[in-house]
């Protein structure tokens, strides 16, 4: 079957899921969007120049910079690991968009981006729907869920391009601070949720001296690689990721590596699975915490910045694990918005609530287990900023927590 074809027989209105994140295959999705007059363009965090025009229904469950204020974004409010739920049961697929390897021994390998991609296809296939492989020699060759028979896939468009990859950041001041003060609370032996950011770089970086540390994460970047370089990381237990972004010595790193297992979201983001690593160790950030320790790291004014992601799914099962901590980690001040981090009370949808501690660059204020006066006093004297600590005190009072 051609791509012509394929996208001819596509029903009214179709739901096309492409893969997102920074593994878009940019040619395909052109010419899809070329061929396809009306439909729903269904990614996870989309990147800036993915279809915007009026026939096309933007949906995801977390908004990208190719979404982001879109009058055309349909958002759908989910855990991710919840997501390939969805798309068996309200949000069914007629198409699917892959980026992969180019075929070896009756398989594609999808590379760096795995995510929710697998139960998309599965989902379309049962309904007879369609699945587009666009293949690239620059894609590394990676294992677990990421290999795909060739028998599942319906066309393949040959499109050879450079993959994104991350720019090198330095790290600022307060975020070193922050990132040292949840390293000295890992211990060896460890397991890492690790992102991407100045944060989770900071903190990665100040585990360079530990050992048998282990990696159970939704996405990985160089940080991690800088840990297997400094013997850090157990080599006995395999990387489990679900996509991956950094730099060109990382893609040659991942590529052919057997150590480096890319799994499916229902298995990376499993509360229950999440919980059965040793002393796992959940690193996220918020856009504002407040005195009853609810955390907003979604939306700003009302409008979805981004989405659950990962959050929920990682805090939940970190502190389910046996040793496990959940750090939220921020600024104690938004330097765009000029403003306080630590509020006395969202006025947004709550993203994630009672985790371990939560760690700015003035200190640490522990969550877990303490009553809610104690809670919000800590917030204040360990993590506010000093210019707010009197107000927060004052609004305390009011809410009854002090």
């Amino acid at each position: 079957m051609d791509l012509a074809h394929a996208l001819a027989a596509l029903p009214a209105d179709p739901r096309i899921v492409v893969t997102g994140n920074h593994a878009t295959p940019w040619h395909t999705l052109g010419l899809v969007d070329a061929a396809v007059p009306s439909y729903r363009l269904w990614m996870l965090n989309a990147q800036a120049g993915v279809p915007d025009r009026d026939g096309v229904v933007l949906e995801t469950s977390f908004v990208g910079p190719g979404m982001r204020r879109s009058p055309r974004l349909s958002y759908v409010p989910s855990r991710l690991s919840m997501v390939p739920t969805l798309f068996g049961r309200q949000l069914p697929p007629d198409a699917v968009v892959i980026h992969t390897t180019r075929p070896r021994d009756g398989k594609v390998s999808m590379g760096v981006e795995v995510n929710v991609v697998p139960a998309a296809l599965e989902a379309a296939k049962r309904r007879g729907g369609v699945v587009i492989a666009q293949v690239n020699d620059e894609m590394p060759w990676t294992y677990g869920d990421a290999l795909v028979d060739l028998d599942l896939i319906d066309v393949l468009v040959e499109a050879d391009a450079p993959l994104p990859t991350a720019p090198v950041t330095a790290i600022d001041g307060p975020s070193a601070r922050i990132g040292e003060l949840v390293a000295d609370r890992v211990t060896d032996g460890s397991t890492l949720q690790a992102g991407i950011g100045a944060v989770p770089d900071a903190t990665l970086h100040g585990l360079r001296g530990r050992s048998g540390l282990r990696v159970w994460t939704e996405m990985f970047s160089d940080s991690i690689f800088a840990l297997e370089k400094l013997g850090a990381l157990d080599r006995n237990v395999p990387i489990t990721a679900s996509f991956l972004f950094g730099s060109p010595e990382l893609l040659e790193w991942v590529d052919g590596n057997e150590r480096i297992v890319m799994a499916r979201t229902e298995v990376t983001n499993s509360p229950a699975l999440i919980s059965r690593n040793p002393s796992m160790v959940s690193v996220n950030t918020a856009l504002q915490v407040d005195l009853f320790a609810q955390a907003n790291a979604s939306r700003i004014n009302a409008r979805i910045h981004s989405g659950f992601g990962g959050q929920t799914d990682f805090i939940v099962g970190a502190m389910h694990s046996a040793g496990g901590q959940a750090f939220i980690a921020l600024r104690s001040w938004h330097p765009k918005a000029d403003c306080s981090t630590i509020v006395p009370l969202v006025d947004e949808p709550v993203t994630s609530f009672q985790m371990s501690a939560v760690v700015t660059e003035h200190g640490t204020a522990e969550i877990a287990g303490q009553d809610q006066r104690e809670q919000a006093r800590q917030l204040i004297e360990h993590t506010a900023h000093p210019d707010v600590r009197e107000e927060l005190r004052e609004e305390a009072a009011a809410l009854g927590l002090a």
